[in-house]
C-alpha cells in the first residue's frame, strides 16, 4: 500500500498542470456547492426570522362564540411541564377598536399583553423607535405607520371607541416598528388588564401564544400534537405557523429541493470529470504500469495507485473548495447589500455542512477513481510492453 501511495504521488507530480486543473475543477465544484448551500440556508433563516422569528409559532385559541379562554394559567403551566422546548408563553387579548378623529376613523386591533412575558416572544423593546413600553393601564404603544397617519406624538392622548360605544383615552408612550406595514398600521398595544377592563372580559384572553426554540421551528406541528392533551375544553384548539403560512412553507421546501438538485448535479459533474481525466491517465501511464506489473507489482496495488490519486485530489480540491466557497459567501454579503448597508442575505455558515461538503469531495473523488482503477487492473503487462 505504501508503494502504491508513493507511485500515485509520483504520477501526480510528474504532470503538475493536469493535477492542478483537476484539483481546481474539484475546488470550483465544491465551492459552488458551499456557496449555494450557504446562500439558500441563509435566505431561509432570514425569511423565517423575518416572518415568524419574533412571533408566536404555536397558539392556543378558542372556537367559542366569544373566542375567550377562561383559566388560561393552568393551561400555560401544563404546557411548560409537558414540553421543555417551549421558550416563551404569553397570553393575549385581541379585540377590535376604532380611533375617530373628526371625519376620519382608523380601525385598530387592540392587543392586551403582559409585556414581561410578551417581550420573550416579540422583543418589543428592541422594536421601539421612540418611547417605552406601557407601565400603567392608561398607557399604550402603536405602530410607526399608525402614528404617522394619526399625526400623534409621545404624550398625546388617543381616544379609542369599542363595541357598545365605550370609550377610553390612552396616553401614547411608545412607537414600534415590526417591519410589517399591516401590523404597524393596526396594532394598538396596552396592558392586558387595561384591555380586559375595557371589554369587560374578566380574567380571560383570546389566545395563548407560544414560542419554541429556533432549532425546533420546523417541528412546530409535531410539538402542537404533543401539546394537544393539555387542552381542557373541546372548544380549544392548537394552531401553528406551518398551517397558517402554508405558502411560505411551500416556498422554503421548493428552495431546499432546488438547492439539493443543484448540489447533486455539481457533484456528478465533478465525479465525471475526475473519472474521465484519470481514465485518460491510465492510457498515458499504461507503459509504466505494464513495466511495474512485470517487475512484480500486484494487480491490487496497481489499482490502489489510482484510488490514491483520487483520494489525494479530493483532499486538495476539498480544502481549496472550502476556502473559495467561504470567500464567495463572504464576498456576496459585502457586495449584495441593502441601502442601509446590511447584507441582502445574511451569511450563515454551518460547520456540519462544511465538513459534509469536504467529505463529499473526498469520497466523490475516490469513487471516481474506481473507473481508471478497474482499467489498470485489466492491463496485461506483456501486451503493453509489446505494443509500447
Amino acid at each position: 500500500m505504501r508503494i502504491a501511495f508513493q507511485i500515485a504521488v509520483r504520477f501526480l507530480s510528474s504532470n503538475k498542470g493536469q493535477t492542478i486543473l483537476i484539483a481546481l475543477g474539484i475546488a470550483i465544484g465544491i465551492s459552488v456547492q458551499i456557496f449555494i448551500g450557504s446562500l439558500i440556508t441563509g435566505l431561509q433563516k432570514s425569511l423565517v426570522d423575518t416572518t415568524i422569528g419574533n412571533a408566536a409559532q404555536i397558539s392556543i385559541v378558542s372556537d367559542a362564540d366569544d373566542r375567550l379562554i377562561e383559566r388560561y394559567e393552568p393551561i400555560a403551566d401544563a404546557a411548560r411541564r409537558r414540553e421543555p422546548r417551549l421558550t416563551a408563553i404569553s397570553p393575549v387579548l385581541d379585540q377590535p377598536g376604532l380611533i375617530v378623529d373628526g371625519d376620519r376613523s382608523n380601525s385598530i386591533l387592540m392587543r392586551g399583553f403582559d409585556f414581561a412575558r410578551a417581550e420573550q416572544v416579540y422583543e418589543f423593546s428592541e422594536r421601539l423607535v421612540a418611547g417605552r413600553l406601557p407601565e400603567r393601564d392608561s398607557q399604550a404603544v402603536i405602530g410607526i405607520d399608525l402614528a404617522k397617519e394619526l399625526g400623534v406624538q409621545l404624550g398625546d392622548l388617543i381616544e379609542v371607541t369599542v363595541l357598545g360605544g365605550v370609550k377610553k383615552s390612552f396616553t401614547l408612550v411608545g412607537v414600534f416598528d415590526l417591519e410589517v406595514q399591516s401590523v404597524n398600521k393596526s396594532w394598538f398595544l396596552a396592558n392586558l388588564e387595561a384591555v380586559q377592563d375595557l371589554f369587560a372580559t374578566g380574567d380571560a384572553v383570546t389566545a395563548i401564544e407560544i414560542q419554541i426554540g429556533p432549532d425546533e421551528v420546523f417541528e412546530a406541528d409535531l410539538i402542537s400534537e404533543k401539546l394537544t392533551p393539555i387542552l381542557n375544553s373541546p372548544e380549544l384548539e392548537l394552531t401553528n405557523w406551518k398551517v397558517q403560512n402554508a405558502s411560505l412553507l411551500s416556498g422554503l421546501n421548493g428552495q431546499s429541493v432546488s438547492s439539493y438538485m443543484i448540489q447533486f448535479f455539481v457533484v456528478v459533474s465533478v465525479v465525471l470529470g475526475i473519472a474521465s481525466v484519470l481514465a485518460i491517465s491510465v492510457l498515458q501511464k499504461s507503459k509504466q504500469i505494464g513495466i511495474l506489473k512485470a517487475m512484480g507489482i500486484k494487480t491490487r496495488q496497481s489499482s490502489l495507485i489510482f484510488l490514491f490519486q483520487g483520494l489525494i485530489l479530493g483532499l486538495i480540491g476539498g480544502v481549496l473548495g472550502l476556502v473559495i466557497g467561504l470567500g464567495l459567501s463572504y464576498s456576496f454579503t459585502i457586495f449584495a447589500v441593502r441601502p442601509d448597508g446590511s447584507p441582502v442575505v445574511p451569511l450563515f455558515i454551518d460547520s456540519n455542512f462544511l465538513f459534509l461538503s469536504f467529505g463529499l469531495a473526498v469520497v466523490a473523488s475516490t469513487l471516481a477513481a474506481l473507473v481508471p482503477a478497474r482499467k489498470s487492473a485489466r492491463l496485461d503487462p506483456i501486451e503493453v510492453i509489446r505494443n509500447g
